[in-house]
């Protein structure tokens, strides 16, 4: 690992910057492809929009701020329910749309600077809403930990949650234990473990014999991406737009934390207004290729802070990677062959970590919950999202207008911090 600092704009020499690259795609695979996993999508063209979109992102940006883009978890709860009852193509028509959104509101904020973007969403509300989409996962995670049969009634699997099990205390070793760069590679160190553990124990017990190699013989070694035909529908852009709110706060969030990690003010060199357009050009890239919304990746800041090295062709050189292995369709092949229970023990943590950023928002912020005016937005946001709280509406014979779950509780946080008033209710009680 290099202590010296390595600036924005500086190359390093070949031998220091392939390996320099390499530890931001290890960084980065895990999150990035398990996002796919669990929606259904291919994990190759994941890792194939992931770096295509980090080089058109540090193309708008100028190349002046080292961000990694992957694939947003932030999602997984709108492409899931979208897919089940639309279809993936509308799916990807409302992340094409989320691309598109992103772009118009760096022309606003270009405009009219963010502080019209805070009022909108204050920490009360992002802060719930990321709480909803990582609570709201829960039962997926120990459904995938527990239960081999759709139908979760046939009981569980002793063997599906000892996997689960030994890979979660793998992620939860890695994540307290290991030091350095390994701090930031928790989940792809975890779902290695939990891999091994099941192929070795399948060598010894036929009920843990749950990786088939067949798929790898069978995949070439070469190919590429086929491209995707988005479809559009309302209720699905709809829900992706209200999701992509919390999202794009978490963008400003992350290029100011970025910004203190480099120690570079990149709010105001290239703007903010320009990584938030590079974000959504590559999320409107991505849904072309069937892949998910892209978002920038706390897992490779991380990395920055750890090395010192902030140098953007770094950056663009674990992108070339990512997208060297997403066409060689053998990596893509065994990542098909990780056992779900695996991905379970993983997504125990994952989906916890991220309700818990959620909690992190408001505590962070500062937001009081003695004032009943905060408390009732939370409490309100918690139950509507969790609870699967759902809008409908009958538009005609063959349409229905259907909103639910995080968009649904975004829509109503955002209404309620509209029209409730600002003032302590304690406060007034008291006098």
């Amino acid at each position: 690992m290099s202590h010296e600092i390595i600036g924005v704009s500086e190359k390093p020499e070949l031998k220091k910057w392939i390996p320099l690259s390499f530890q931001h795609v290890f960084a980065m695979f895990g999150a990035t492809v398990l996002v796919p996993m669990l929606t259904g999508l291919s994990p190759s063209v994941a890792l194939f929009t992931s770096g295509f979109g980090t080089l058109i992102y540090i193309l708008i940006t100028q190349g002046k701020v080292p961000t990694y883009l992957g694939s947003s978890f932030a999602f997984i709860v709108p492409l899931i329910s979208i897919s089940g009852m639309y279809g993936v193509e509308y799916a990807m028509g409302a992340s094409f749309c989320v691309g598109i959104f992103y772009v118009i509101i760096s022309m606003i904020i270009r405009q009219f600077g963010v502080k019209w973007l805070d009022d909108l969403l204050p920490p009360v509300v992002i802060g719930s809403v990321i709480m909803v989409i990582g609570l709201k996962l829960a039962p997926t995670a120990m459904n995938m930990a527990m239960y081999p049969w759709a139908d979760s009634a046939n009981g569980y699997s002793l063997t599906h949650a000892l996997i689960a099990v030994v890979t979660l205390g793998i992620a939860i070793v890695s994540t307290i234990v290991l030091k350095g760069f390994f701090t930031v590679i928790p989940i792809l160190i975890a779902i290695i473990g939990g891999y091994l553990f099941t192929l070795i124990m399948g060598m010894f017990f036929p009920a843990f014999a749950l990786i088939d190699f067949t798929v790898i013989k069978e995949a070439s070694w070469f190919g590429l991406p086929s491209f995707a035909i988005p479809k559009f529908g309302l209720v699905p852009i709809i829900t992706f737009l209200l999701v992509s709110l919390a999202t794009i706060a978490e963008h400003l969030g992350d290029t100011m934390v970025v910004s203190k990690v480099v120690g570079k003010e990149f709010y105001k060199d290239p703007g903010i207004h320009r990584t938030l357009a590079g974000d959504g050009v590559a999320t409107a890239f991505a849904a072309l290729f069937g892949g998910p919304p892209n978002t920038t990746y706390g897992e490779n800041i991380g990395v920055m802070a750890i090395t010192r090295v902030y140098s953007v062709w770094v950056i663009g050189g674990a992108a070339i990677i990512a997208l060297l292995l997403s066409l060689i369709q053998k990596v893509g092949a065994v990542i098909q062959t990780i056992p779900t229970p695996v991905m379970g023990g993983i997504s125990m943590m994952l989906f916890g970590i991220i309700a818990s950023a959620g909690i992190r928002t408001v505590v962070e912020s500062g937001v009081d919950y003695s004032c009943k005016r905060n408390l009732t937005i939370t409490s309100v946001i918690l139950v509507i999202g969790i609870g699967g709280g759902m809008i409908f509406v009958p538009v005609s014979e063959t349409l229905n207008f259907e909103l639910g779950g995080v968009a649904l509780a975004t829509l109503v946080g955002i209404l309620l911090n509209l029209i409730l008033p600002q003032m302590n209710y304690d406060t007034q009680e008291e006098e």
